[in-house]
């Protein structure tokens, strides 16, 4: 028997979609699949971008439920916050498309 996979609702393939639409965010995704989690400080060196920036780029991660975070104090007692990449699978194909399409809102509204 095989499994029907589960597609992304239009809000949610959108909101994935335009999280992905940046290539500091596809290194991110990169980094972190990779590497495995890691806290801000560490992988703005990584990537070598701002924390400033990597935080933006990390928030539209996980607005679009791609990353997820947890704070956590190291040894030392700094707060640290750890990002990780949520499994996630999108099938782009004509059909996955029109079936996310149907729970959109009508555009006319």
């Amino acid at each position: 028997m095989t499994e029907k996979k589960q597609h992304p609702a239009g809000d949610q393939l959108l909101a994935m979609l335009a999280a992905l639409a940046n290539p500091h965010r596809l290194k991110i995704i990169a980094a972190l699949k990779s590497r495995g989690r890691n806290y801000v400080s560490q992988l703005a060196r990584e990537i070598g971008i701002s924390r400033p920036l990597l935080h933006l780029h990390l928030q539209k991660l996980e607005e679009a439920g791609l990353v997820v975070s947890r704070l956590e104090l190291s040894q030392d007692g700094k707060a640290l916050n750890f990002f990780e990449v949520v499994e996630f699978d999108v099938e782009l194909t004509p059909a996955a498309i029109a079936e996310a399409a149907q729970s959109l809102p009508n555009a006319d509204t």
